[in-house]
């Protein structure tokens, strides 16, 4: 529309210059009637549609209830109605009233009353549309709306009021009166469209927050979190697009497709390239063992790579499309913004230069200034916000990810990574991830940011800027050498972490043999040495950090130097002058971020690098093969095994070989054979778990599987039963009784809701295995596979669960089940039995037809079995002894120590709080039962971190290297305000020398200062961190030595009460934290402190009025921060404590995989682990939100400090120096980000400084006796070997009740004790005693008249010898786990090994003693690390010899050797062996029989049969009779 139309229009002129040029400048009315009212109208209008779809899409109204805001602002909305249609009656009145003149009212008059009715019954439409959205509380597009209206009223109310003062009247009073009342409705409404419309259910479950309007929700979080500590409860219900299950389905979906795409990929090059195959490039390996390194090498490079790769990412990009490509819109917006603040300056500076200016020139770039300043914050938090959601979402889709593959994954995957490594996967490379999503966008912006700072800097300074420019350049090189020199360390460093990692969780996991054994030393140097190898590696690392923070701290400088030097040298024309400098300045600081953030970016990039390798390994490696074992109805048989041939590897020779089964519905089925013929491998066969290199497996049905090493779970005893299964009473009974749980559950002090620790800590082995058996019987499959399950139960528990379970009259008589089993006396009662050796099944049939063939098996049988001539008389007894007493005592030892956890419990519950004594009370506290919880809810510092915990990491620092770097940086600021401060003298220069030819010595001398004080900082700042990276280091060592010398020495009650994963996250995450995190965030929050003093130092210098407003601003800093630390902190203390559960439910989830996939429960652990995830999302999205909500308040701040510099360089134009106003508005700009960073870092270090804190309570607690004390035993004691209990009683905890009480008794030389007694009578605690594991109450224990309470844990245990009874093994070498102290020779070892047995396996070995166990010396059969535990006792030769049940896993023929062995090599020696099965015991000089801790019979085995007292009882349970003991 041409100007001369718009004026016909509005009756007025439309534009003249003149308007703007005078002292008082003012808007032409017609602008303010045309241009002012179109665009908030036209701004709404785009929008409407948008809104008006919701009314139209839904035809039942929300019942959503009209809130009282709501209400409001359809009420303010019909008076602005109302006001539009009497503006138009005003009009119509003048034109056509009776007092109407000739002269009508232009158009403009009568079309925007009408354009304003119009919108305003369209903002009553477009809130009833937000109204009936779901789940929008108010829109941002109407609240911009109402913000642009009343902007652009403001022009309009001025003018009149103007106008009104300069004529001292009003000339047009309806109109003058109608636009103040719709104006004062506008603000109104403004302010309501602010606030978010939540009813108060919805507030419940508050939606997530967004930028300008919900920050009311998230307020209410940090209002409540500074006034209380905040909890799990307090945190909101995730959106379900936020939750686990939808980014994974989706994450899921996307992977698919690009793994097969890539797995297409990876065949062809491997048509093009074939490689060796794994299995004979493990034979070359071995083959090349001895020949050179280098080769090796080459291999290991190769091996790298034979995965199907580079798909990780690609489906990352598609699975979070959308939110990448918002974020980049932000950034983009954020990052053209962040140029017009250096346009603005320069205006700003020539302002101040020209005396001629009109002073509201000042006051527009004061404003505009701000206003740029503020959408640039609001766009960057939305650009953040946006960030951080989307590295949380690829953390979670990871973490899924992880945990879905580790339930599908092959045995050969598995074989490669420890569980510790898988672990990892889940936390640390999932978290490198997050990170780096975080900053993905500046891959783009950085380079963005350099170019457009290019361009306006070549504006300024012409050519020069090269220069500087070449100096950025040669950087780049030099941080890329840097980048793949860091690269290298740390992934030196991960092998070095996994490699403490894996024997820490060993060590934690057979803490009880370390203590058993005294071996803490050896394992305690082992870790000691990787960690220290660990810190060299870090040392490096951190040289190599501050060398290029050195180049990093010196190039702006050198930037600025390189080009102002060239500029002025160039021609003596070109003066710098103050616009010059300090545009140039602020554009080289636009710069210094980019440039710094590259290198950090390209860095994390390669750190992800790494783990996306790991990553794209496991989840691309194989799958368990779905079709190894089939499931045709069709078949007859139950379960069908035709010429199988079955390997645990791929390439791997079979373990079992032309193994042919038919085995009928509903038969009972036992698999016998020695020790490693393959009895466990054809468990695992048949479920899928190995390599079928021949022939087919089917099975007819479902599977219940128990292992032969019980795996449970922590939970409720009850859940560990049903197992997912759907609870019914009557069936649940009917299990507990048939397993002989019921009196164990009389003594649980919460019954079937006892809670059971990690790895059923808090039950026996035979407890342990009869609930695994539950688990099965409950399951109601159609087939049954026990491996061994009676091993770990006495024979009187075992003939009962034959009886009452497994046999032909049991709860499982009508279904299929195959039994492993070494119990030759339930063979008579099975279907048929299958007899295994060495992996071929050797016979198969029942147990008559098998004697009466005389083959393998016959002789097995009768070498072992003694014939029960009675079988009928002792079969009678077993059904009259009443099971009741014989289970009643189990659990007096667990229920002491459960209570024993309830007393603590009740001390912990007062929680320190610093700031309120709040303690939440939990919902269902009133209903636990005591003794329900066995494992605390993991203590939580809450509030304040306290000072002390500062200074405990300052004293690991060292005082002298403190207050060193403490010194450097601030003489490092000191040269960097020195060095601007000489820039804007120099500017003034071009005032001074105006029209005259500048001197060249004053030149040099400016840019040789300038130049040296720019070097100055740089060295400054290396020295600096040189000096705080040894400091941190010796740091780090002091603090985790502390740590791991006090959890070695602390008493076995603390590990039976706190699960592993709690003590492996201090060694993990708290370490990582410490070693990592707290030096960085130190180091900037050192730096931003003193920036910002430094900056607002300046500032004050050159306008002198601003030191008034530091102070209210410092005051509401101070209150901003001090909210949102508080919020913030116990945030991130829920995040970590919440992140425990996902990982120890992993490892659970691990190390029962074939449970699991036996009973087909991926699903229901998958669901687990959503919801774990899940839980601890929910801490974590308020905590990215938090942020943002301190950012915005912190950015505003920062913004007042920009604006109010400007305001007063306005205010006293006159007294100032160009060069000043320009050093104190460029530095201004600055401080936002640098006062953002100060928090973000003081918070970031309270967050981080908390690790130190969670350590420090592990080092605290208190610890076992002194391992050595100044009494010492002589060299050679025990040389006799007596043993004398004098009164002995002990209970577990100081007020507890007694475990055993007052046992008095004396063992003389080299006597043969068996000890027998119910389960729970006190067996395990008598051996307990003698270790010390637990300590006396009353009464003493003397070996050879030594008090054992008065000589160091160390030499006491070192003198005695335990076979334990599960036979626990650490990864390493053969060699390591039977002397980890290397006292012994090769020959010895042999020796030992030969004696146990072990001597022909071991030689078979390519490696012999070198031979690596896996973890948890999983690559050995049960058996056979018996037996090795068996030589680590022969090796030790001491006189007092402790056998605990060790033979309850071993078949008849092993436990024979070892009764052999132990007859003979232990002749001269005291013996103590723990009986369950009474064979074992009857030719022992004395038995002791235990019952409810006291001794109740001590005497010779014919004596005791004589008296027919408890031991008879026993034994006729056993079968045993006089007749048949004298023959023995």
């Amino acid at each position: 529309m041409s100007a001369a139309a718009l004026e016909e229009y509005c009756g007025s002129v439309f534009w003249n210059a003149s308007y703007l040029d005078r002292e008082d400048p003012d808007l032409p009315i017609c602008v303010e009637q045309t241009v002012l009212v179109w665009i908030p109208l036209g701004f709404l209008w785009l929008f409407v549609p948008h809104h008006l779809m919701s009314l139209c899409r839904r035809t039942r109204v929300n019942t959503k209830h009209l809130t009282k805001l709501y209400l409001c602002k359809q009420f303010v909305v019909a008076l602005l109605f109302l006001t539009a249609i009497a503006a138009l009656a005003v009009t119509l009145g003048e034109d056509f009233g009776p007092t109407s003149s000739t002269v009508k009212n232009a158009p403009v008059y009568y079309t925007n009353p009408v354009l304003f009715a119009v919108t305003w019954i369209l903002v009553l439409l477009c809130q009833e549309g937000v109204r009936r959205r779901e789940g929008a509380v108010d829109s941002a597009s109407l609240f911009l709306f109402w913000l642009l209206l009343v902007l652009c009223d403001v022009f309009t109310f001025q003018t009149l009021i103007r106008d009104a003062l300069k004529l001292g009247e009003v000339s047009d009073i309806p109109r003058f009166c109608l636009f103040h009342i719709s104006f004062g409705l506008e603000l109104v409404a403004l302010v309501l469209s602010a606030i978010a419309d939540i009813t108060p259910e919805a507030r419940d479950r508050a939606k997530r927050v967004f930028l300008i309007q919900n920050r009311c929700i998230i307020s209410d979080m940090v209002v409540t979190g500074y006034k209380r500590p905040l909890v799990q409860e307090d945190m909101w219900d995730l959106n379900e697009k936020d939750g686990t299950s939808y980014l994974s389905q989706r994450f899921q979906h996307h992977m698919d497709f690009e793994l097969a795409a890539a797995r297409v990929r990876y065949l062809n090059k491997l048509k093009k390239h074939p490689v060796i195959s794994k299995g004979s490039r493990d034979a070359l390996m071995m083959e090349d063992k001895g020949k050179s390194t280098e080769k090796k090498k080459k291999k290991k490079e190769k091996k790298e790579e034979d995965y199907p790769n580079s798909w990780l990412l690609s489906t990352m990009y598609k699975t979070f499309k959308w939110l990448l490509i918002e974020s980049a819109f932000f950034k983009l917006l954020q990052d053209l913004l962040a140029f017009v603040s250096p346009q603005l300056l320069k205006l700003m500076i020539s302002f101040t230069q020209n005396p001629n200016s009109f002073v509201w020139e000042g006051y527009v770039y004061a404003v505009l200034l701000l206003l740029v300043a503020i959408l640039q914050s609001l766009f960057l938090q939305q650009y953040f916000q946006r960030c951080f959601v989307l590295g949380m979402k690829v953390r979670t889709a990871l973490m899924a990810a992880v945990y879905k593959k580790a339930l599908v994954v092959s045995n050969d995957t598995r074989k490669e990574s420890t569980v510790g490594e898988t672990v990892n996967l889940m936390s640390a490379d999932a978290q490198r991830f997050n990170d780096v999503t975080n900053f993905i966008h500046l891959l783009w912006s950085c380079p963005l940011q350099i170019i457009v700072s290019i361009v306006f800097l070549w504006l300024e300074l012409g050519p020069s800027v090269l220069a500087g420019l070449l100096v950025m350049v040669l950087m780049v090189p030099i941080n890329g050498l840097l980048a793949t020199q860091a690269r290298k360390y740390q992934v030196q460093n991960m092998n070095f972490k996994d490699k403490r990692m894996k024997i820490m969780n060993e060590l934690l996991n057979g803490v009880k043999i370390l203590k058993l054994f005294a071996w803490e030393p050896s394992f305690q140097s082992q870790v000691e040495s990787i960690r220290g190898e660990e810190l060299k590696v870090m040392k490096k690392f951190a040289y190599l950090s501050s060398v290029s923070t050195f180049i990093f701290s010196c190039a702006p400088a050198l930037v600025s130097l390189a080009s102002f030097a060239v500029f002025v040298l160039v021609s003596p024309d070109n003066i710098l002058t103050a616009e010059k400098a300090f545009t140039s300045i602020s554009l080289f600081n636009i710069l210094r971020f980019p440039l710094a953030m590259l290198p950090m970016l390209i860095a994390s990039i390669v750190q992800t690098g790494v783990s996306k390798k790991r990553l794209e390994k496991f989840l691309g490696g194989e799958d368990l093969e779905p079709d190894v074992v089939r499931h045709d109805p069709s078949f007859d048989s139950a379960v069908s095994v035709r010429n199988g041939s079955f390997s645990w590897e791929r390439d791997a020779e079979p373990l079992l070989k032309d193994v042919s089964l038919d085995i009928e519905p509903g038969r009972l089925v036992a698999v016998v054979g020695a020790v490693g013929s393959g009895k466990s491998s054809l468990m695992s066969a048949l479920l899928g778990e190995m390599h079928c290199t021949e022939g087919f497996i089917n099975i007819k049905g479902s599977l219940a599987f128990v292992p032969q090493q019980a795996w449970i779970q922590n939970a409720t005893l009850r859940d560990n039963i049903l197992f997912g299964s759907p609870h019914e009473e009557k069936r649940f009974q009917e299990v507990i009784q048939a397993c002989a749980l019921g009196p164990d559950l009389k003594l649980l002090a919460a019954g079937e809701l006892t809670e059971i620790g990690e790895k059923g800590i808090n039950l026996s082995g035979g407890q342990k295995q009869r609930v695994s058996l539950a688990r099965a019987a409950y399951s109601q499959a159609d087939i049954y596979l026990l491996d061994d399950p009676l091993s770990a139960v006495d024979s009187h528990v075992g003939k009962h669960l034959f009886d009452k379970v497994i046999g032909p009259n049991g709860v499982l008589k009508h279904k299929t089940r195959i039994l492993v089993t070494h119990g030759v006396s339930f063979l008579p009662y099975v279907d048929e039995v299958v007899v295994l050796v060495d992996g071929k099944i050797s016979e198969i049939g029942s147990y008559n037809s098998l004697r009466a063939s005389k083959g393998a098996f016959s002789e097995f049988l009768d070498t072992y079995a003694k014939e029960q001539n009675n079988q009928t008389e002792s079969d009678k007894g077993i059904y009259n002894s009443p099971l009741e007493d014989t289970v009643s005592f189990t659990l007096k030892r667990e229920n002491s120590i459960r209570r024993s956890q309830r007393s603590s419990r009740s001390e912990k519950a007062q929680v320190n709080t610093n700031n309120s004594q709040y303690i939440k009370k939990s919902e269902d506290a009133n209903e636990t039962k005591a003794g329900q919880k066995l494992i605390e809810k993991e203590t939580m510092e809450t509030g304040q971190v306290k000072f002390s915990v500062y200074l405990q990491y300052l004293r690991a620092l060292g005082w002298g290297y403190t207050s060193m770097v403490f010194i450097i940086y601030f003489i490092q600021n000191v040269a960097f305000i020195g060095q601007n401060l000489w820039l804007s003298d120099w500017t003034n220069d071009a005032a001074d020398y105006y029209n005259q030819t500048y001197p060249n010595w004053k030149r040099d001398t400016r840019v040789g200062v300038f130049g040296a004080l720019g070097i100055a900082q740089g060295f400054l700042v290396f020295l600096g961190t040189l000096l705080l990276a040894n400091a941190s280091v010796s740091a780090s060592r002091i603090i985790h030595s502390r740590l791991l010398n006090n959890i070695l020495r602390v008493p076995m009650v603390f590990f039976d009460t706190t699960p592993i994963g709690r003590v492996v996250n201090r060694f993990a995450k708290d370490i990582f934290t410490i070693d990592e995190a707290i030096p960085q965030s130190f180091r900037s929050w050192l730096l931003c402190l003193l920036g910002v003093l430094g900056t607002l130092f300046v500032i004050c210098l050159a306008t002198p009025f601003f030191t008034i407003i530091i102070l209210p601003l410092a005051v509401i800093y101070f209150f901003v921060q001090r909210f949102y630390v508080a919020t913030s902190r116990q945030l991130r203390r829920l995040d970590s404590v919440s992140r425990s559960p996902i990982y120890s439910h992993f490892g659970e989830t691990v190390s029962g995989l074939s449970v699991i996939r036996a009973y087909r429960h991926q699903d229901r652990f998958l669901k687990h682990n959503e919801v774990t995830i899940d839980e601890n999302l929910k801490s974590v999205y308020p905590w990215i939100v938090s942020n943002r909500w301190l950012a915005i308040r912190l950015e505003f701040l920062g913004n007042l400090v920009v604006f109010f510099s400007a305001l007063f360089a306005v205010i006293s134009k006159d007294s100032l120096d160009s060069g000043l106003v320009g050093l104190a508005i460029s530095y201004a700009l600055n401080v936002t980000q640098t006062l953002n960073w100060l928090v973000r870092m003081s918070s970031e270090l309270e967050t981080n400084i908390v690790a130190v804190e969670r350590v420090s309570e592990y080092t605290e607690i208190e610890n076992e006796a002194k391992w050595i004390t100044d009494c010492r035993p002589p060299e050679k004691w025990p040389d006799e070997g007596r043993l004398q209990f004098i009164d002995y009683k002990v209970r577990y905890r100081p007020g507890l009740d007694l475990v055993l009480h007052g046992i008095t008794c004396n063992i003389a030389s080299s006597e043969k004790i068996g000890i027998v007694g119910r389960t729970g009578a006190g067996k395990s605690s008598l051996t307990n005693c003698l270790f010390r594991i637990i300590e006396a109450a009353e009464g003493r224990i003397l070996i050879d008249d030594v008090d054992i309470s008065t000589i160091g844990l160390h030499d006491l245990r070192s003198r005695l010898t335990i076979i334990p009874q599960d036979p626990v093994l650490f990864s390493g070498t053969l060699r390591m786990n039977l002397d980890p102290f290397d006292k012994f020779s090769d020959e010895e070892l042999w020796k030992a090994l030969e004696l146990s047995h072990l001597k022909d396996y071991v030689a078979g070995l390519q490696e012999g003693l070198q031979h690596e166990v896996a973890e948890g010396g999983e690559n050995l059969s049960v058996g056979q690390r018996q037996l090795l535990c068996l030589a680590r006792a022969l090796l030790r030769k001491s006189r007092i010899l402790i056998l605990d049940e060790a033979t309850a896993a071993v078949d008849l023929e092993t436990d024979n050797l070892i009764q052999n062995t132990i007859r003979k090599e232990f002749a001269h020696c005291t013996v103590l062996t723990i009986a369950h099965r009474l064979h074992s015991i009857m030719d022992s000089s004395r038995v002791m029989v235990l019952d409810a801790g006291k001794i109740v019979e001590f005497d010779s085995p014919s004596n005791l049969l004589e008296c027919r007292g408890y031991f008879y009882s026993m034994a006729k349970d056993a079968g045993i009779t006089q007749e048949e003991f004298s023959s023995l």
